[in-house]
């Protein structure tokens, strides 16, 4: 094998990418706008709206109310009446909300259970924002079934006096302290969010689209012209199989170096971040070369690398973060390396994971980029001696 004709094919490679404008747009351009778009949408936290109706609740609606409007992580917005609250719901401006019926306070004093009307989302921060919620009103029960035992005691002549002692009561009880810690790094940056996805998914979307050019070196005989020079079978392949790696770790490369110094990215362990980007790099060489050795044309390359990119990725967790996953999707995500490379990449931006501590991480990427790269291998060759 002649090394130095092979990286002159590489070269070569690499130079169609960046003379088409197209694609040079969407190697280095594009993946900067998703993840500054990303980061300005996601990245800057996300604080909770509940609503709330209680219009002629009276002293305890209002209470109810001041008490959430005391809960931090949540901000309290009031509406008018129940439909306006249902409709802000539906249509996402808030989480949840709560129905204060009128006459909560008269009914309270006369000894009843008034239930409160909770109205959330069916699913993500809804059911979470139940749940602080459910914690305020039992807050405001406790204190009010603390009055109405005054009063049947006889320590309180009435439910506003039971109300006034429970209080003072409840000053002179020892509180429970809740000490909260955060697991991983303690704050995130704002376009730390998401990074890790966006890099595999540019990275196997830019080696598949590039596969276009592998199919216009056979189709245009330069593969042809090549074998009829001194040069090997082998000289070819490795020179195809370095181009298409080039550009894939270019693309990586790229999208580290350039959200480090944009955004300010910490992907943390530098060493696991470069083994994940060498590994699944050769991995997206390997989906490449096959999609070049079967297609016929560049056409077909093109739609079809955009197609099996963003379905792969979103199958692999590049769309949506793998912990939500149900647990069937999420074992099927890891059928792709798209998953075992987001793990990694997550461990070492959450707690700079250094390569050990993301080992089967990076085994298996290197199974799938030796494997990829065999099949490839193989049907390029045959490729190029049969079809010529």
């Amino acid at each position: 094998m002649n090394l130095r004709k092979a990286l002159a094919i590489a070269g070569v490679n690499l130079r169609r990418l960046t003379r088409d404008k197209t694609g040079a747009f969407f190697v280095f351009v594009f993946p900067f706008l998703i993840i500054l778009a990303i980061g300005a949408a996601f990245g800057s936290g996300f604080t909770p709206k509940v609503g709330t109706v209680s219009a002629g609740s009276g002293a305890l609606g209002h209470d109810l109310r001041a008490r959430l409007e005391a809960t931090e992580g949540i901000d309290v917005q009031a509406y008018g009446d129940v439909d306006s609250l249902r409709t802000a719901v539906e249509r996402g401006l808030i989480e949840g909300g709560i129905v204060i019926p009128p006459g909560y306070d008269d009914r309270i004093r006369q000894g009843e259970t008034v239930p409160i009307e909770a109205i959330t989302r069916p699913t993500g921060s809804g059911q979470e924002l139940e749940t602080t919620v459910s914690g305020v009103i039992d807050e405001q029960s406790v204190r009010i079934r603390a009055a109405r035992f005054a009063v049947a005691e006889g320590a309180a002549a009435s439910f506003d006096e039971g109300l006034a002692r429970a209080d003072a009561a409840a000053e002179g009880l020892p509180g429970i302290a809740v000490t909260t810690r955060t697991a991983g790094a303690t704050t995130a940056g704002t376009f730390d969010t998401g990074a890790a996805q966006e890099l595999i998914l540019f990275m196997f979307l830019t080696s598949l689209s590039a596969s276009a050019m592998l199919i216009e070196t056979r189709r245009f005989g330069v593969s042809t012209r090549m074998l009829a020079s001194p040069t090997s079978v082998r000289t070819i392949l490795v020179g195809e199989a370095l181009g298409r790696y080039a550009i894939a770790l270019v693309q990586g490369l790229l999208i580290v170096i350039g959200t480090v110094l944009l955004f300010r990215v910490d992907w943390g362990n530098p060493v696991t971040t470069m083994l994940v980007v060498l590994l699944f790099g050769l991995a997206a060489t390997g989906a490449a070369m096959v999609m070049g050795s079967v297609l016929q044309n560049a056409s077909q390359a093109g739609a079809m690398g955009v197609f099996l990119g963003l379905v792969l990725a979103a199958l692999g967790g590049c769309m949506v973060p793998l912990e939500i996953f149900p647990p069937l999707m999420y074992r099927i995500a890891h059928l792709f390396p798209h998953a075992w490379a987001i793990e990694a990449l997550n461990d070492s931006i959450a707690v700079g994971a250094a390569p050990s501590q993301v080992a089967t991480d990076l085994w298996v990427l290197a199974a799938y980029a030796i494997a990829l790269l065999a099949v490839a291998t193989v049907l390029l060759r045959r490729t190029l001696t049969v079809r010529g």
